[in-house]
C-alpha cells in the first residue's frame, strides 16, 4: 500500500493538530516491494572504503531525515524530504556549508546566501520544481515558530528540487505546509527510507524509476575516522553504468537508443554531511568531488539538468552561534593535505546512494496513465556478472 501523509501543526497558543491519512492505490504487490534490496545486499560494493553502521547519511551523528509522500488518485505522485544537520535550533546554531552547481538548470532556493556566508540556518528540504516556493514558505514559518526565534526577521530557507512532472500533476502544486511540517516533525536517525518516498515519489533516473537513495563511508582512524554521509534525489538521464558495467547499453535503455522514448534532461540533488571540521571553503571542494560520482553512474549533465550538491559539517566546534559576540571567529579547519580521503569517500558514497535510489524504487503509475518501470534486478545482476562487476 502506498500512502498519503497529511499533518497540520500550529504553534504558540494554538492547538496542535496531527493526522495521518492512508489511501489504497494501484501499486506493486507488497511482496514485490519487500523484495527490493539495496545494492550491497546483491554483492555490489562500490569503492574500497567502509560504510557506516546504517550506510546512510544518518551515520553522521546528529543528522536526521524525514519524508512526507503525497500520493493521491491517479495523478498525484510527489512529496517532500527534509534533512536536519542537528536536533537543535539551526538558526541559532548554524552549521558551515557550501554549494556546488554542476549544471544550473534548476530552481534551488537559498543558494546565494550559502555561497556568500558559508553556512545554512534551516533544515534542507527537497521537493518538486513548482512546489519549491511553497516549501520554502512553510520552512520559513516553521523556523520562525521555534523558541528563541521570536524576534527573527530574516530566514534563508534552503530548498532543492527536481521536476517530477512526467508522473506527477506538477502544476497542481500538491505539497502543502502540513506535509513539510510532517516531514520536519517526524525526521529521524537510523535507517533512511529509500526509493519511491518523499521527494522521490515521482522521479525517474537513467531510464528507470528513480527516488531517494543514501550511503555513507567512514575513514580509517589514521585519516581522522571521520564519516561522510550522502542523500540523493535522483531524477536525471544518461547511460546507466554500475560498477563499470554498461547496464543501460546492454538493456538498450539509454539516451541514444532510438526505439526507447527517453528524455535525458532531469536533475539531481546531492546532500553531503560530514562530522569532519571543515570550513565552507573545504566543504565546497568536497561538494565538487561528489559531482564526479555522476559520471561514474552514466550521467553527462545534460543541458536541461539541474545538478546541485550541498555539503555541510556537523562538527560541534564549527557551529556558528548567534549568541557569540566575539569579533574574531576561531574555528577548527582540517588541513588541505588531509582532504583527499574525504574526497574519495564522498565520491564512493554518492555513487552508491544513486544506485540505492534505483534498486529501492518500484514500478510507479502516474499522470495520464504513464508508468515508470523500476530497474529490473535479475537482468541487471546478469549483466554485472557478465562484466565481473559483482564484488
Amino acid at each position: 500500500m502506498k500512502y498519503f501523509n497529511s499533518a497540520s501543526r500550529f504553534f504558540g497558543k494554538n492547538l496542535i493538530l496531527f493526522s495521518l491519512l492512508i489511501f489504497s492505490q494501484t501499486c506493486p504487490a507488497q511482496t514485490e516491494i519487500e523484495a527490493r534490496k539495496r545494492v550491497r545486499d546483491y554483492g555490489i560494493k562500490p569503492g574500497i572504503l567502509t560504510p557506516g553502521k546504517w550506510n546512510n547519511i544518518t551515520d553522521v551523528k546528529g543528522v536526521t531525515v524525514g519524508h512526507s509522500s503525497v500520493i493521491e488518485g491517479d495523478s498525484i505522485r510527489t512529496g517532500v524530504t527534509v534533512i536536519k544537520p542537528h536536533g537543535g535550533n539551526i538558526f541559532q546554531e548554524k552549521v558551515p556549508a557550501a554549494i556546488f552547481v554542476g549544471n544550473g538548470f534548476g530552481k534551488a532556493i537559498g543558494t546565494t546566501q550559502i555561497k556568500e556566508l558559508g553556512n545554512i540556518e534551516t533544515p534542507i528540504a527537497l521537493t518538486n520544481t513548482l512546489n519549491a516556493p511553497k516549501v520554502a514558505d512553510a520552512l520559513s514559518d516553521y523556523m520562525l515558530s521555534l523558541k528563541g526565534n521570536e524576534e527573527v526577521g530574516s530566514i534563508n530557507p534552503v530548498v532543492g528540487e527536481t521536476n517530477d512532472g512526467w508522473l506527477n500533476d506538477i502544476r497542481g502544486k500538491h505539497v502543502e505546509k502540513q506535509h513539510v511540517y510532517y516531514a520536519l516533525e517526524n525526521s529521524k536517525s537510523g535507517i533512511v527510507e529509500e526509493g519511491c518516498v518523499g521527494a522521490g515519489v515521482g522521479t525517474k533516473c537513467l531510464g528507470f524509476k528513480g527516488g531517494i537513495g543514501s550511503s555513507s563511508r567512514v575513514l580509517p582512524e589514521k585519516d581522522g575516522g571521520y564519516t561522510i554521509g550522502v542523500l540523493v534525489q535522483s531524477n536525471f538521464g544518461g547511460i546507466l553504468t554500475i560498477n563499470g558495467a554498461p547496464v543501460g547499453e546492454e538493456m538498450k535503455n539509454h539516451y541514444m537508443a532510438t526505439h526507447v522514448p527517453y528524455d535525458v534532461d532531469g536533475s539531481i540533488m546531492v546532500i553531503v554531511a560530514t562530522d569532519a571540521p571543515l570550513s565552507s571553503r573545504n566543504l565546497e571542494r568536497l561538494s565538487k568531488r561528489a559531482f564526479m560520482a555522476l559520471a561514474r553512474v552514466g550521467s553527462f549533465a545534460s543541458n536541461g539538468s539541474g545538478d546541485y550538491v550541498i555539503a555541510f559539517s556537523t562538527n560541534a566546534d564549527c557551529r556558528i552561534s548567534n549568541t557569540n559576540d566575539m569579533l574574531v571567529s576561531l574555528k577548527p579547519d582540517l588541513k588541505n593535505s588531509a582532504m583527499s580521503p574525504l574526497f574519495l569517500a564522498v565520491v564512493e558514497a554518492t555513487e552508491e546512494a544513486i544506485y540505492n535510489s534505483l534498486f529501492m524504487a518500484t514500478d510507479t503509475k502516474g499522470k495520464q496513465g504513464r508508468e515508470m518501470k523500476a530497474l529490473p534486478i535479475d537482468a541487471t545482476l546478469k549483466i554485472l556478472k557478465q562484466y565481473n562487476a559483482l564484488n
